[in-house]
């Protein structure tokens, strides 16, 4: 079976385009978009109509969650657009997305990790910054889960695979629309995939075992990022363009 993952496209529409195209020509059985879909700087309602006709299994993510269920007034700036470029269809199907689904047998896929839509599993933040996590971090964090042959992963924007020990193997297909931005929980912390492109991941059995073959591309991102800063988040247009946080 072949499968491309995609995750975090942040209502960045040209870039789901280019990736989009470029996985016409992958010869995926499937698409696999693991969340966090349309709150961002861009284009939340053209990135919406473009996923909904756009053939794929589909999971929330965190943001799905937010703009559903917060106040409009407790939420950041990225929701608050979704929240205010959003129709009805569009929240009919963000409301009918799952946390986690089985794509095939032996294999799951969701947002953060399988029990919260806001772990962190293939990182681990300490009080110095983010680094990649460590085989027995991952180990614990997917307890109960580790009689699958390949779970999928998203939220932290970052290509990463590791492959556990008479385990899984855990693909993050990285971000399609967004390539770093900060955060504060646990701790202060940046994330940054240090380059502008759009970014996932095609995953196959064909040796056996599963395989990950990490793709970054090329997309207009000077047009995100000039709407970005037309929608009043010039640290958006700063990490399309340049792929490092502003504030980093």
């Amino acid at each position: 079976m072949r499968i491309a993952a995609i995750s975090d496209v942040h209502g960045n529409v040209f870039a789901l385009r280019a990736v989009l195209d470029a996985i016409a020509e992958d010869e995926a059985d499937v698409v696999v978009n693991l969340g966090d879909h349309l709150s961002g700087g861009v284009a939340p309602a053209a990135t919406a109509d473009l996923l909904l006709r756009t053939p794929m299994v589909s999971v929330s993510g965190n943001h799905e969650r937010q703009v559903l269920t917060m106040a409009r007034g407790q939420m950041g700036k990225s929701d608050r657009l979704a929240h205010d470029q959003l129709d009805a269809a569009h929240r009919e199907w963000l409301a009918g997305l799952p946390t986690t689904v089985t794509i095939t047998e032996g294999v799951l896929a969701f947002h953060g990790s399988p029990k919260s839509d806001l772990e962190y599993l293939l990182e681990t933040v300490t009080p110095d910054g983010v680094r990649p996590a460590t085989v027995d971090e991952v180990t614990r964090r997917l307890a109960g889960y580790l009689d699958h042959d390949l779970l999928l992963c998203g939220h932290t924007h970052l290509q990463r695979a590791i492959r556990l020990d008479g385990g899984p193997l855990v693909v993050n297909p990285g971000s399609v629309g967004w390539p770093a931005y900060d955060d504060d929980n646990p701790f202060p912390h940046v994330v940054e995939a240090g380059s502008p492109h759009a970014r996932y991941a095609i995953v196959d059995d064909a040796t056996g075992r599963w395989e990950v073959d990490f793709r970054a591309l090329d997309y207009p991102w000077n047009d995100a990022a000039a709407l970005a800063r037309s929608n009043g988040r010039p640290d958006v247009e700063h990490a399309l363009l340049t792929g490092t946080n502003l504030s980093g």
